[in-house]
C-alpha cells in the first residue's frame, strides 16, 4: 500500500493543498492518503508547531505533499520547514521552471548554509553560521550532476567566491566532482547569474548552489513562468520525498478562494513522477496546459477563475481522459 502524507500547513495551504490532493485521489484511488496538521496555527494553539509524533508519522509516508507554513521572524520560533528538512535528511531541493525554449532545474543545497539553524542572538549583535561540509556539497552537486547527464545538459555552479571563502570550498569541490563524471560545466557568480538566466534562460540546463542563493535564485526564475503560483518543488533525501509548492503561505490573500493552485498540482505530478507514475504526471500537465488555454485563470494569471473553480476544471479534463 502506498501512503501519502497531505500537510495543508498555514495560510494558502489549506485551499491549494486539497485541489492538488483530489486530483491525486482521482488517479491513484488505491494509496492511502493521511493528514499531518503543522504550522504555525498550530504553535498559536498548543505552542508546539510540529511536534516529534509529527516527525515519525511523516516517516511512515512513501511521499508527501506540503502545503505552506508562515514562519514568523521571532526568536522563540523554530521552522517547520527547516525541522522536516534536516529530520528527513531531505538534502536536495529540485526546483524546475519550464517554459517556451528553455527547461531549468536548479538544484539546490537544503540542510546546510545559512540555513543551518546555527544562530546567536545577543544584546548588541546577531550572528547566523553558514555551514558548507565537504559531504554535504559533493553528495548535491552528485545529485546535480545526475540531472545534467540525463537532460545531456551543462551544469552551472552558483556561487559567490569573490568574496566568501566558504563559497570558494563549494565551488571547487563542484568543479572537481564535475570534471571526475566528464560532464560540461562552467561557474557563475550568483548576482550576475541571476540577470543573465532571466535574460537568456535558453543558456541554462541544470545549476547547482547553496542553500540561501538557490531559495533566491528559484523565487527570481519564477518570474520566467508566471510568477511564484506556478513553480514546484521536490524535497529528496535518500529515504524520503516532499514535494510542495515555492510559494510561501500567503495570509494576505488566505481564505478568499483566489490562490493559483498551479504550483500545488505540478507539485502533486512530481510526487507521482517520483513515485514511477510519469504518465499521470504528464496528464496532469496537460490539464494545466488545457484549462489556462481556456482561457480559466486565476487573477495573477490576468483571469477571474478562484481557486476551487481552477481545480474543478483540471478534474473535469482530467475525468474525461
Amino acid at each position: 500500500m502506498t501512503r501519502i502524507a497531505i500537510v495543508e500547513g498555514d495560510g494558502i495551504g489549506h485551499e491549494v493543498i486539497p485541489v492538488a490532493e483530489a486530483v491525486l485521489e482521482l488517479l491513484h484511488p488505491e494509496y492511502e492518503y493521511f493528514a499531518i496538521d503543522v504550522g504555525f496555527h498550530r504553535w498559536e494553539q498548543t505552542g508546539c508547531p510540529c511536534a516529534d509524533r509529527d516527525i515519525e508519522a511523516l516517516k511512515m509516508a512513501d511521499a508527501i505533499l506540503f502545503g505552506a507554513v508562515t514562519t514568523p521572524p521571532m526568536k522563540d520560533y523554530q521552522s517547520v520547514v527547516l525541522r522536516i528538512r534536516k529530520a528527513l535528511d531531505l538534502y536536495a531541493n529540485l526546483r524546475p521552471v519550464k517554459g517556451n525554449g528553455f527547461d531549468i532545474i536548479i538544484v539546490r543545497e537544503n540542510t546546510e548554509g545559512l540555513y543551518s539553524g546555527i544562530e546567536e542572538t545577543g544584546h548588541d549583535r546577531a550572528t547566523t553560521l553558514r555551514l558548507v561540509t565537504r559531504s554535504g556539497t559533493e553528495r548535491i552537486v552528485r545529485k546535480a550532476i545526475g540531472l545534467a547527464s540525463r537532460k545531456n545538459g551543462t551544469l552551472t555552479i552558483g556561487h559567490k567566491a569573490n568574496v566568501i571563502k566558504s563559497d570558494v570550498f563549494f565551488r571547487d569541490i563542484c568543479i572537481a566532482e564535475a570534471k571526475a563524471a566528464g560532464i560540461p560545466f562552467n561557474d557563475r557568480y550568483i548576482d550576475a547569474l541571476s540577470l543573465d538566466l532571466l535574460q537568456h534562460p535558453d543558456r541554462y540546463s541544470v545549476v547547482v548552489t547553496t542553500n540561501m542563493f538557490g531559495d533566491i535564485l528559484s523565487d527570481v526564475a519564477s518570474y520566467l513562468v508566471g510568477g511564484l503560483g506556478l513553480v514546484p518543488s521536490a524535497n529528496i533525501g535518500e529515504r524520503y520525498a516532499l514535494f510542495e509548492p515555492v510559494h510561501g503561505s500567503a495570509p494576505d490573500i488566505a481564505g478568499k478562494n483566489i490562490a493559483n493552485p498551479v504550483a500545488a498540482l505540478r507539485s502533486a505530478a512530481m510526487l507521482l513522477d517520483h513515485l514511477g507514475d510519469r504518465d499521470a504526471a504528464v496528464c496532469i500537465e496537460e490539464e494545466i496546459q488545457h484549462v489556462i488555454s481556456a482561457g480559466i485563470r486565476t487573477r495573477d494569471l490576468g483571469g477571474t477563475a478562484g481557486t476551487r473553480e481552477f481545480g474543478d476544471a483540471v478534474l473535469t479534463g482530467l475525468r474525461k481522459h
